[in-house]
């Protein structure tokens, strides 16, 4: 009997709990339906993962964001453990999320490398591949010893402000770590750059020292990767907004609004917070100028291209 290449296998969509929504999205834009999976917990908390489908010889694709709580990545895990166990020919691991990918380095003494240690465990529980969204730092990618496919949310953000027409546009770097990303916008928007010279004297507290370029009477625009705290970026529109920039737009990938970040976002001089879908955000999380995309097909198309051994890399224009 001839085996079948690799992109004739059949493919199955699973997903854990953290992001439900964006899941299915994905399943609908690739025409399938999700993986029949029982995610639960134990009377004690422990969680318990049960694939109802029979998966041996397919293509698995789990779809599970890891940001908190912790269950979140022990479903990922469970999953991964289970499609392997039940004879799948590949699973790749879709992070639309990539959690503790800030704990990437021993910046202190005594501390875990949080982000090699995670990247070890998916490994280990059985990950063939990874396929992230905009990861916190591009070393990530190395932090892996499978293949990594490494996407950006940027042409959603950009596809969207272009519909705006925004007129003297100035793009700003909220630090110099953002400086590069920063640059891509400006390319793809046709705008100016500026960059904001920033001190963290702590973890999650930002203190702009210096705006280095003209904003005055430019519309502007912050891109990052997430939203925490919302220290960064809403210091960062109120020293534009001092220097007499007009409208000030705010983009992230990951909107983790965490303790004070929506009063904080409410209250600065935004006129738009724009994100992405791949943190599953509470009704009590949402206000009046937040406008969320959806990465959903974004993802799909990266699954159908990974599935048929195609290259993503079109993906990134």
């Amino acid at each position: 009997m001839d085996v079948p290449a690799t992109n004739t296998r059949g493919f199955k969509i699973l997903a854990g709990t953290s992001n439900r929504p964006l899941a299915e999205e994905v399943a609908k834009s690739l025409g399938a339906e999700l993986c029949k999976v029982n995610c639960s917990r134990f009377a004690d908390g422990e969680v318990f993962v049960r694939i109802d489908e029979n998966i041996r010889g397919a293509d698995v694709f789990v779809i599970q964001s890891t940001n908190p709580p912790a269950e979140n990545m022990l479903e990922l895990l469970l999953l991964i453990d289970a499609a392997r166990r039940a004879s799948a020919a590949r699973v790749t691991a879709v992070l639309p999320y990539f959690g503790y990918a800030r704990q990437d380095r021993k910046d202190q003494p005594r501390v875990a490398i949080g982000a090699k240690l995670v990247a070890n465990i998916i490994e280990t529980a059985g990950a063939d591949r990874v396929l992230g969204l905009d990861l916190h730092a591009h070393q990530l990618q190395g932090f892996f010893d499978v293949p990594v496919d490494h996407l950006y949310a940027a042409p959603v953000f950009t596809n969207y402000f272009r519909k705006k027409e925004l007129k003297d546009l100035c793009v700003v770097a909220p630090d110099v770590g953002s400086a590069k990303m920063a640059r891509g916008f400006a390319k793809r928007l046709d705008a100016t750059f500026a960059i904001i010279d920033k001190r963290r004297p702590k973890a999650n507290v930002a203190e702009v020292m210096n705006v280095v370029g003209e904003v005055e009477g430019r519309d502007c625009l912050i891109p990052d990767d997430m939203i925490d705290t919302a220290g960064t970026v809403s210091e960062a529109a109120r020293a534009l907004k001092n220097l007499g920039a007009n409208d000030i737009y705010v983009c992230a990938t990951h909107a983790l609004f965490s303790g004070p970040a929506v009063e904080r976002l409410t209250s600065a001089p935004i006129t738009e917070v724009v994100v992405t879908d791949t943190v599953s955000l509470p009704p009590d999380r949402h206000f009046g100028t937040l406008r969320v995309l959806s990465v959903g097909e974004l993802l799909a198309k990266a699954i159908r291209f990974t599935h048929a051994d195609q290259s993503v890399s079109v993906l990134f224009e």
